[in-house]
């Protein structure tokens, strides 16, 4: 996988070739190029790029769908051909090849406050190998000494160094860009955000607090905002309501400079281990349709935390193996890191999703959960 802008065309069993171009740097910026076989292609597009691709031999248009705007990009004209994903039959080769593994947490670990079966055995596997084990949510609900209680009460020892969650992120990237400190943060999302923020040293209002408050919407009524507010931060909130997006809304419309920060754009998420809830995503999305603009992402699959988290360790980023359920944020958070990528079937991500025609993000390997370590380790001996 390239490490900056690059291709992924996957080849299926049935000739048909598939091409998707990424933009690293902006993984709102998806290039969708063609899907090929014997007698016909076709482009789903929008603007208007030029790639040399060998597929072809020859030069073929492109197109690069950007939600936030329609200026032209530029984009390398190599390939990287990519199978489709494999089922993981030898787990002791993938371990063995790999210095690091980085786990979400949502429908990987666990799903709501349920462990998913076999997990601590695979963790102790894993750790009495030499590995090194990092755990990556973009749940933004929890700081991560708050995720620390979490891992501790369902039974596994999990250090706080090992946790990094997209609250965490959002206060590590403030501080990458020496986010003033006279400057204030106005948050949309919980508890976790308020912490990291707070343990960073930025100033902050909003949070659960804000969720009991109305507008009167009555004649030539203006809602007052804070005009030292330089950043909004966005992420998954159960106290949404009309107040914080109008509050949000003014605060990056009319302060000059204000960021739009989101924690994440995931569609879904595991409140519960009964059915899938609206995730974080969903509370973003109003803010985009208010303002017109759209968030710098710092959870997954933007590579800030990748980034973040090598630096941090040391790790050369090919010596990782990113282990998720969702294809569209932990499978290509590995790939945009140029990391080896394993999806796994106890969450979000089915069988047949992966395998649809449609989906052109295919990971290394899959296999039905991580505990599968355990049991495929045993074949292969």
């Amino acid at each position: 996988m390239l490490s900056r802008g690059g291709a992924v065309v996957t080849v299926s069993a049935s000739s048909a070739v598939s091409a998707t171009l990424f933009n690293p740097q902006n993984p709102n910026q998806f290039i969708c190029l063609f899907k090929h076989n014997s007698d016909k292609k076709k482009s789903n597009c929008y603007n208007k790029s030029f790639i040399s691709s060998p597929v072809y031999g020859s030069v073929k248009k492109a197109f690069v769908r950007s939600s936030s705007s329609a200026r032209r990009m530029e984009v390398p004209s190599r390939f990287v051909v990519r199978a489709s994903a494999q089922p993981l039959k030898n787990a002791d080769q993938l371990i063995d090849s790999v210095e690091t593994f980085i786990f979400d947490c949502d429908g990987v670990i666990w799903k709501g406050d349920k462990l998913i079966d076999g997990v601590p055995e695979t963790l102790d596997m894993l750790r009495s190998k030499g590995k090194r084990l990092v755990f990556v949510t973009n749940n933004s609900t929890k700081s991560r000494k708050q995720y620390g209680k979490k891992f501790e009460t369902l039974g596994l020892n999990v250090s706080e160094e090992e946790i990094f969650a997209s609250s965490f992120a959002a206060a590590a990237y403030l501080k990458s860009i020496d986010f003033p400190k006279d400057k204030k943060v106005y948050v949309i999302g919980e508890d976790g955000i308020l912490k990291e923020l707070e343990l960073a040293g930025f100033q902050y209002l909003g949070g659960p607090e804000d969720g009991s408050k109305k507008i009167e919407l009555k004649p030539g009524f203006l809602m007052e905002h804070d005009h030292d507010v330089g950043a909004v931060v966005v992420g998954f909130d159960r106290y949404f309501n009309y107040y914080k997006i109008q509050y949000g809304t003014l605060c990056i419309r009319e302060n000059p400079g204000c960021l739009f920060i989101a924690t994440n754009r995931d569609a879904v998420t595991h409140l519960t281990d009964a059915q899938e809830w609206a995730g974080g995503g969903s509370m973003v999305g109003a803010l985009c349709g208010s303002t017109q603009r759209e968030p710098l992402v710092v959870g997954k699959p933007s590579t800030f935390m990748m980034d973040y988290l090598a630096n941090k360790f040391g790790i050369l980023k090919s010596q990782i193996c990113m282990v998720g359920d969702r294809l569209d944020t932990d499978i290509l958070f590995g790939q945009n890191g140029g990391c080896k990528t394993l999806l796994v079937l106890s969450g979000v991500t089915s069988l047949s999703m992966l395998q649809n025609p449609n989906n052109s993000i295919q990971p290394d390997f899959y296999t039905n959960k991580i505990s599968d370590f355990l049991s495929l380790k045993a074949a292969t001996v």
